[in-house]
């Protein structure tokens, strides 16, 4: 019997990485309640007084659009005795956000307005008393937040991972028109593995060609995806096959092109995690976002929204867009069902040191999505002590 030599692999995480809650405690104050994290749509909260409820770490934020048109977002802690301000994951707070244990009342802007039997209290000034800020930046239409106190800039997180996987383009992105396309279905899913065994899955193609038949029957180039260690993204995006005129079960679906997009644009899917809970797939007549919530160290839940042109899905438009929700809707149960069969083993004594990553795997997952790993959370998590 012979081996591949050892430096054929890169070794993957351990897999008590993928298990541990004493690692996921770490994520959540190295990552989750420190780096900027995707939470909604401004779509999502579209006049004043509507709120979008998310859990970060062991945090629970709101983001609320003002009187003013503003997006903000709070801690959702009532200043009194802590109780939470909101209730459901999203709704509207009409012109001041309640509280529904004692009453106490603030303005969209996160000031606080009164509380009963106030004139007991009127020395103290409310200035003190309004809701804990949280940062806030609106990218293309997306919100995203971070509890830390002074986060790097916003723009120092994202545009890095775009450049890797646009070759620096940054008009190829902002063609798209993000910011201007809108909801046409949205599916949650409950997947019983971490996060990171999710996110891994969704940057390597080596098992395109055997769980995901529709995949590569649409993207050829999926299904032998080859490569040294060195193996990387297309920049330029990956064509359709022949006949293919759309991404989509069919192939056929007929769709309007996106406003913003060129002849050179046509057939062409690209697909990207920006770090550390958004995957964003563009393509000619839709853009697909998913979001990741990391629930526990073994359960994620992944928000995937299909984005359409406001004509595509007007109450009138003549277009159907399930057969293209269909494509990567099918993409998702296959990737869920794959993370899933790996989760319970990351407990087994044969994958205490890990697996391996073969070469068409090992620069975008070893050096790239392991290196910012290893470097946002600074310590080790077998309790080796800091990182060199």
């Amino acid at each position: 019997m012979t081996t591949a030599p050892a430096s054929v692999f890169l070794p993957t995480l351990p897999g008590h990485y993928y298990t541990d809650p004493a690692v996921f405690e770490l994520e959540k104050r190295n990552i989750f309640e420190k780096q900027w994290l995707y939470v909604c749509r401004a779509e999502d909260v579209p006049t004043p007084g509507r709120f979008v409820r998310t859990a970060l770490g062991d945090e629970t934020v709101l983001v609320v659009r003002g009187r003013d048109q503003m997006l903000r977002a709070f801690l959702n802690v009532c200043r009194h005795r802590g109780a939470q301000l909101c209730l459901t994951d999203s709704g509207d707070a009409g012109k001041a956000i309640r509280c529904p244990y004692h009453a106490w009342a603030y303005q969209l802007d996160g000031r606080l307005i009164t509380a009963p039997n106030w004139q007991s209290m009127d020395s103290i000034d409310k200035a003190d008393y309004s809701l804990h800020p949280v940062h806030l930046a609106e990218w293309h239409g997306l919100v995203w937040v971070s509890l830390a106190a002074e986060p790097e800039p916003f723009e120092e997180q994202i545009w890095p991972q775009l450049d890797y996987r646009l070759g620096g383009d940054r008009d190829k992105f902002a063609r798209y028109g993000l910011a201007d396309l809108v909801l046409g279905k949205r599916v949650d899913y409950e997947v019983a593995a971490n996060w990171k065994i999710i996110q891994e899955n969704f940057q390597e193609c080596y098992h395109c060609g055997t769980i995901h038949p529709e995949l590569v029957e649409t993207l050829p180039q999926f299904r032998n995806l080859t490569g040294g260690a060195d193996a990387t993204y297309d920049t330029d995006g990956y064509l359709f096959a022949e006949g293919k005129t759309s991404f989509s079960v069919s192939g056929t679906a007929e769709l309007p092109r996106i406003g913003g997009l060129e002849e050179h644009d046509d057939r062409k899917y690209y697909g990207m995690v920006m770090r550390p809970n958004c995957f964003i797939s563009l393509l000619p007549d839709h853009v697909i976002v998913h979001r990741f919530e990391m629930l526990s160290p073994e359960t994620t839940r992944v928000v995937c929204e299909w984005l359409f042109p406001p004509q595509t899905v007007a109450q009138d438009a003549p277009y159907d867009i399930a057969d293209s929700v269909e494509l990567f809707h099918r993409v998702n149960q296959q990737d869920f069902a794959a993370s899933e069969w790996c989760q319970p083993n990351m407990k087994s004594r044969a994958y205490r040191n890990g697996g391996v990553l073969v070469p068409t795997e090992q620069e975008i997952i070893g050096r790239w999505y392991y290196r910012w790993y290893h470097e946002a959370m600074g310590v080790d998590p077998a309790g080796q002590g800091e990182r060199s």
